[in-house]
């Protein structure tokens, strides 16, 4: 059986954990001690490490990285809507565990880098290697692929539980099964140095998606005036067809 390493294994970690456990053999990180028993449980081999701000000189390499056929990097490397704050040395901890790896490598990135401006984004409108959160691993490892997530969503993630502002805003979001499926395609095909939005196609407001998942009408005036991410790279290169594309339909 092939051997998945997940670095961060949190809230989608664990969601792809689950997709691919039947497929591959899963390594798993976490900074919790509960956790490492808890991934055990699901059969997981699991290490405790956390990658602190500042630089630790105790930091070892995974000593399972050299059997690892991919691993994916789900650990937050900036800030919110991709402001930059100091995190060179929590970058470099993360690259020194990685030691020299040479297979398939994935960064979950965020659609946070692009910028609040009311237009549609493609990937060309940011290059990664203009990116601090994401240049710091291609230096390195320029296998990566960057995967730039819009905002998480199914189970209870979903709008109508939130206290939400700015209700006629689009939104930019995508379900976890869906980044499931992006990953194990790219899996599948081997695929590496790759940057794609994974964000749903439909960009319904705020408001919206949550009557919809509350059950009720929504009567205002539809828009498509905002800042919208586009999957149309992911839904070429990958011929990728969505599981949930209409964030309304996220509770279904």
């Amino acid at each position: 059986m092939k051997k998945l390493g997940i670095i961060g294994c949190g809230w989608l970690g664990n969601h792809i954990a689950e997709r691919l456990s039947n497929q591959y053999e899963i390594f798993a990180t976490t900074t919790t001690e509960a956790k490492v028993e808890e991934f055990k449980k699901k059969g997981y081999q699991a290490t405790l490490v956390s990658f602190p701000n500042e630089l630790d000189a105790e930091m070892k390499e995974l000593e399972a990285a050299s059997d690892l056929d991919a691993i994916i990097v789900s650990v937050p490397f900036s800030g919110i809507r991709g402001v930059q704050i100091p995190m060179n040395d929590k970058r470099q901890n993360l690259l020194n565990f990685l030691g020299d790896f040479k297979g398939q490598l994935f960064l979950a990135s965020s659609t946070g880098v692009y910028p609040e401006t009311e237009k549609e984004f493609t990937e060309d409108d940011q290059s990664a290697k203009d990116v601090e959160s994401e240049s710091f691993i291609l230096d390195k490892f320029p296998q990566t692929n960057i995967l730039r997530l819009a905002g998480l969503m199914g189970d209870q993630r979903l709008l109508k539980n939130y206290n939400i502002s700015n209700l006629d805003q689009l939104v930019n979001h995508i379900h976890y099964a869906d980044i499931c499926s992006v990953v194990e395609k790219m899996l599948d095909n081997k695929s590496e140095s790759k940057v794609y939005n994974v964000v749903a196609p439909i960009h319904p407001n705020k408001e919206e998606v949550i009557n919809a998942q509350k059950g009720l009408p929504y009567d205002g005036e539809r828009t498509d005036v905002g800042r919208t991410i586009s999957p149309a790279k992911l839904i070429e290169e990958l011929d990728f067809e969505f599981q949930y594309p209409d964030p309304r339909y996220f509770h279904l």
